[in-house]
């Protein structure tokens, strides 16, 4: 169960990873022709959120099951190792941090009034949460 689950939280990152980018380059787009926030770039913006929610959820998941998530903070050293503090602090609370930027972007972008300001909410918060998504991601146990 745990490698499957490891499995869907590496493939599912590559389709929020994607989705945070098309949404990002859609919006910016919109801002800056000036054009009408429609019910399409909604949902576009709506396909992220929500793969970046459920990356999130499959995350937290295999946190608590792996042996290498919130054991190594239990077992203390975690923190003199840059490899697992990674793992086992870093990466979960950037991304938890990032998620919550995200929606407030996306909710903030519901309550605006203005299409501009619609595009921009939601390209600015979603460009922070990705690169801090970018920046906390393991790329050696990810790619390698």
């Amino acid at each position: 169960m745990y490698t499957g689950i490891q499995h869907l939280h590496s493939g599912l990152a590559y389709l929020a990873l994607i989705a945070l980018i098309i949404v990002i380059v859609v919006m910016l787009i919109g801002s800056l022709t000036g054009k009408e926030f429609t019910e399409k770039d909604r949902k576009i913006a709506l396909i992220a959120f929500v793969l970046s929610h459920i990356q999130l959820l499959v995350g937290l998941v295999l946190y608590f099951l792996s042996p290498i998530g919130l054991s190594l903070l239990q077992a203390g050293g975690a923190m003199s190792d840059p490899v697992a503090r990674l793992t086992a602090l870093e990466h979960p609370l950037m991304n938890i941090i990032a998620i919550a930027l995200i929606t407030v972007g996306y909710s903030r972008a519901k309550k605006l009034s203005t299409s501009k300001a619609k595009f921009r909410s939601i390209y600015m918060m979603y460009a922070i949460g990705l690169v801090l998504i970018l920046s906390r991601i393991p790329w050696g146990n990810w790619l390698g």
